[in-house]
């Protein structure tokens, strides 16, 4: 039994054929991983291009035009734009994520630290850990209290670091705010 050729692949995966898709995505996902790799250097953003290029040929696999070139060509392009753009986006977020912190007042960390530090009030601080949210929470004990850089939390949680910066800061703002309010 022959295998279908690349072109007979996007035929039946434009007529809705799912075995067909999986076929492509076994003869090419590899390849495709390893070209969005190459261009994001981080393997959750190198998924997430292999992720979106393969949906977008199960949703486009009708718009291929043979006379610009080979399947496997046409497939690696979009793989390849899809990683770039991730890329950007990312590279984007994290400009206006330090912008962000850039323009606050002051770092609310530096107080929060620096009130437990002077007056050993660790249960306090703990009561305050245990009312914020746990996404803020996670961030902070990481960075804190496992000695984490933001950007080590980021790849850990699989998160952006822009997400990481916004959940420190807010997270902060909050424990400042409870340290305080346990003063009174």
């Amino acid at each position: 039994m022959r295998e279908p050729e690349d072109r007979e692949l996007l035929a039946a995966i434009a007529a809705g054929d799912e075995r067909a898709f999986r076929r492509l995505f076994r003869r090419y996902g590899g390849h495709a991983n390893a070209v969005a790799l190459r261009v994001a250097r981080a393997p959750f953003l190198a998924e997430e291009a292999v992720q979106e290029a393969f949906v977008a040929v199960w949703e486009q696999a009708g718009t291929y035009d043979p006379s610009r070139g080979s399947v496997r060509a046409w497939l690696m392009g979009m793989v390849r734009n899809r990683a770039v753009d991730l890329v950007r986006r990312e590279a984007s977020q994290r400009r206006r994520a330090d912008l962000v912190v850039v323009e606050g007042a002051d770092d609310p960390a530096d107080n929060v630290v620096a009130d437990i530090s002077a007056h050993g009030e660790g249960e306090r601080l703990r009561e305050a850990l245990a009312g914020l949210p746990e996404e803020q929470r996670r961030v902070i004990e990481l960075m804190y209290f496992g000695g984490l850089s933001q950007s080590k939390v980021a790849d850990l949680l699989g998160l952006p670091l822009g997400t990481v910066k916004s959940r420190t800061l807010l997270g902060m703002r909050r424990l400042r705010d409870a340290l305080a309010g346990m003063e009174r």
